[in-house]
C-alpha cells in the first residue's frame, strides 16, 4: 500500500464527487477531515474555499489557516482526505489540529494510519511540535490510527452526551 498526499485541484472534481457520494450511499452524512466537503453542493465552491484557507491572506476569518489534502493511492484513486490546522481557537480547542476519513470500501487497510504519519510530516515541516487529535471513544479504528502514531492521551470531553478523548502526538519527523 502505497499513497501520497495532494493538494486539491479542479482536476480532481469528479474523483472527488465520486469519494463524496461513497459516503452518502454508506449512510455517512460526515466526512471528517474534508474541510465541509460533506456540506458543499458545488466542488468548485469548496475547492475556493479550501485554497483560500490555505493562504493566510485569504483565510476565511471564522477559520483557522489549514491545509486540505486527498490522499491518492497509485492508481490516483482518492481513498482518504485529511486536513491540518495550524492554529486552534473556538471549537477547534477541543477538536484539534487535524480530521481524517478514509472511503468505506477502502477501510481497514491502514491507509488512515499511513494518512496521520504523512500529515505528522507536513505539521513537522511546517514547524509544528505535535498534533493534537479527538476521536469519539467508540471510534475504536481511529483510536487505534492515532496510538500507532505515537498518540498519547490527554483528556476527555464530552459531545452529544458522548465521551470523545483527546490525543496529542509530537510531530518530530514521524
Amino acid at each position: 500500500m502505497s499513497i501520497r498526499l495532494v493538494v486539491p485541484t479542479i482536476e480532481h472534481k469528479e474523483s472527488a464527487l465520486d469519494f463524496k457520494q461513497e459516503f452518502i450511499v454508506n449512510g455517512e452524512s460526515v466526512i471528517n477531515g474534508s474541510e465541509l466537503l460533506d456540506q458543499m453542493e458545488e466542488y468548485e465552491e469548496w475547492l475556493t474555499a479550501v485554497t483560500n484557507n490555505a493562504h493566510s491572506e485569504t483565510v476565511n476569518p471564522e477559520w483557522v489557516l489549514t491545509d486540505t489534502f486527498f490522499a491518492v493511492d497509485d492508481l490516483d484513486t482518492i481513498v482518504g482526505i485529511v486536513d491540518l490546522r495550524h492554529e486552534l481557537k473556538g471549537f477547534l480547542l477541543d477538536f484539534g489540529h487535524c480530521g481524517y476519513s478514509v472511503r468505506p470500501t477502502q477501510r481497514r487497510q491502514g491507509y488512515a494510519t499511513e494518512m496521520l504519519k504523512l500529515i505528522l510530516n507536513v505539521a513537522y515541516a511546517s514547524g509544528m511540535d505535535q498534533l493534537q487529535l479527538s476521536v469519539e471513544r467508540h471510534n475504536k479504528a481511529s483510536v487505534k490510527t492515532i496510538i500507532a502514531n505515537g498518540g498519547v492521551y490527554e483528556r476527555t470531553f464530552e459531545l452529544d452526551g458522548e465521551p470523545v478523548d483527546v490525543y496529542v502526538i509530537k510531530t518530530g519527523g514521524a
